[in-house]
């Protein structure tokens, strides 16, 4: 979105990644400062070393034809806030308002776009726009029914009225076929310039980025085509014209494109999207713990036992890994590599008997999992390993401080 209303839709787009969370923060979406490197896809679940396969695509990339192909069926969506906020509300003289992008997905007019495109606020405090509208390519605007948004993903659900419109529904592929290194074009309304193309490479897959309520999104594809204040919600398309994530944030110092954009993955999207079709909603399952990654010489730094996992830093207090059992870090503070940790805590090693190979590995697999479910935590405690059986809980709506 542009700067009419707020954060990654307005002035910096340093998007969404306003700063750093604690490392591991909680579940499914812990977010670390540094995006893990190896770790679980949340497409396969397998290890992401293994993304380095070449991908094979029947069609040359080729950024004319997509755009002619595909451009008709990404949108400008305006959104509009009555009270509160935004260029209006400061100047007093109206509703404060925002920018910003998304691409029909059905005929029978649904289309997607990031949730922070047509939402005000963070954690508890974000709301819904009062009225959106959808902007067209042959010039058509319609309003849009907010059908609902999941702040964990940064994805929404709007439809409109298919009546007279032409549309033309862009197709998902699954991050399963996405490799770094692949072409890639995004399409969108950079600081309010529909339909305008960038083009670019896939720089990096399974990476983790912070949500609308501070829990991480993982699983997030890392480009360098150019990203802007504005891009927010639109699709970052494969040589065939597939959309592969929602471009959604920049890494920006500056508040514009750096070479550094992330979209949330099409598998990630797709979740939300179904679970908002059907309810409205999304639900997300809850641990309630912070970890850090284990690597070698952390390891043998403070006797882990094991050269990979997430260990465990803090436990919420009444939550399920603590009701659980699952024991936190209580030692004094040692700083290492210089960065401070808590000694004594779990090491987490397998989640139902899949091993973790960084601690991003944790709420990838928790993905699967509902609230009320039961999950098995293999942990490495006091040099022997113990499975420690966790009812899930329901995520809040914003992670602890």
């Amino acid at each position: 979105m542009t700067a009419l209303g707020r954060m990654a839709t307005g002035a910096a787009a340093l998007a969404l990644a306003l700063g750093a969370a604690a490392c591991g923060k909680d579940d499914p979406g812990a977010r670390t400062t540094e995006p893990p490197v190896a770790g679980v896809s949340a497409a396969g679940l397998q290890p992401s070393t293994d993304v380095a396969a070449p991908a094979t695509h029947p069609q040359e990339f080729d950024p004319h034809r997509i755009y002619a192909e595909e451009a008709q069926g990404v949108v400008t969506i305006l959104s509009i806030f009555d009270e509160g906020g935004g260029l209006g509300a400061l100047l007093g003289d109206g509703p404060s308002g925002g920018q910003g992008s998304g691409f029909v997905i059905s005929e029978d007019g649904e289309i997607a776009t990031n949730a922070h495109v047509v939402t005000q606020g963070e954690g508890e405090d974000v709301r819904a726009a009062d009225r959106v509208y959808v902007q067209f390519r042959d010039r058509n605007e319609v309003e849009a029914e907010i059908v609902g948004f999941d702040p964990d993903a940064d994805v929404a659900l709007l439809e409109i009225d298919p009546a007279g419109l032409d549309l033309r529904p862009l197709p998902f592929a699954p991050l399963s076929e996405v490799t770094v290194g692949e072409p890639v074009a995004a399409i969108g309304s950079p600081y309010g310039e529909p339909q305008s193309l960038s083009v670019g490479v896939v720089s990096a897959l399974d990476r983790s980025i912070e949500s609308l309520t501070g829990f991480g999104i993982t699983g997030a594809i890392q480009t360098d085509a150019a990203i802007n204040s504005g891009n927010s919600g639109g699709p970052l398309l494969d040589a065939e014209g597939r959309v592969i994530g929602i471009n959604s944030q920049i890494k920006s110092s500056s508040g514009s494109g750096s070479g550094v954009g992330f979209a949330v993955s099409s598998d990630t999207a797709r979740r939300s999207l179904d679970e908002l079709r059907e309810d409205g909603e999304v639900e997300y399952a809850y641990l309630g713990l912070s970890t850090v990654p284990v690597f070698p010489q952390l390891a043998d730094r403070f006797d882990l036992g094991t050269d990979t996992g997430a260990w465990v830093q803090t436990v919420t207090p009444g939550g399920p890994a603590d009701r659980a059992g699952i024991v936190a870090g209580d030692g004094d503070e040692v700083r290492f590599h210089a960065l401070p940790y808590t000694p004594g805590g779990d090491v987490i090693v397998a989640v139902d008997g899949r091993p973790i190979h960084d601690e991003s590995d944790v709420p990838a697999l928790l993905q699967r999992y509902r609230p009320g479910d039961q999950v098995e935590l293999t942990v490495l405690r006091d040099g022997g390993e113990r499975v420690v059986t966790v009812t899930l809980g329901e995520r809040p709506a914003a992670s602890a401080p």
